[in-house]
């Protein structure tokens, strides 16, 4: 339980790591939050930063979520019924959302989500993002394929049938998707949504 608890803390420490503030302020002095839309994240990074860092910093944010996963799955010793990676995965997301290092302003989560469930589920994260990518591909609306990823996974790990830690982990991640992007829903609604290639993000 102990040490559970410790790697619970070490992944939102890992969490709180924001790339994209840490690679704005290493490349341009600036914080990426006072900066296009606000958000720290890989979106918002690519539409003030350009192309290659905003990949980069989404496959860093990426690879939080699976380190977090990966570290409660050998305390936990591969137990696919235990609460510790997806805890650790959980602790990652909020980390990246509420980072203690930057006064707990950060992103949405999405990337990390990423790797936290293609780590604990890869199936339903890859049918999920197929059909997130294919969204963003045909709208340009890269909040509309994040929120559709955000939906549909706890679906498809229901239809699977995998395990309920992971299902309760899923709703869970989906509602923190929702929360975090209710300013970009109200703007999909009204028909005013940025779209990936603008100059201004989400």
């Amino acid at each position: 339980m102990l040490y559970s608890a410790i790697a619970v803390i070490i992944s939102y420490l890992l969490g709180s790591v924001s790339f994209s503030i840490v690679i704005a302020k290493w490349l341009k002095g600036i914080d990426i939050r006072e900066h296009g839309s606000g958000n720290a994240g890989a979106t918002n990074t690519i539409r003030v930063l350009g192309k290659g860092p905003g990949i980069t910093v989404f496959l860093l944010d990426i690879a939080k979520g699976v380190v977090a996963v990966l570290l409660g799955q050998w305390l936990s010793g591969g137990d696919a019924e235990s609460w510790t990676p997806v805890l650790c995965g959980l602790a990652a997301i909020i980390g990246h959302n509420w980072p203690i290092w930057f006064r707990f302003k950060g992103g949405k989560g999405i990337a990390t989500t990423v790797g936290v469930i293609a780590t604990l589920a890869f199936l339903p994260a890859l049918l999920a993002g197929i059909v997130a990518i294919l969204a963003i591909a045909i709208t340009r609306f890269v909040s509309l394929g994040s929120l559709l990823f955000a939906a549909l996974t706890p679906i498809f790990i229901a239809l699977l049938s995998f395990s309920l830690p992971l299902l309760c982990a899923s709703l869970v991640l989906c509602v923190f998707a929702f929360v975090r992007h209710k300013a970009n829903i109200v703007k999909l609604l009204k028909g005013t949504e940025n779209k990936l290639g603008a100059k201004k993000g989400m």
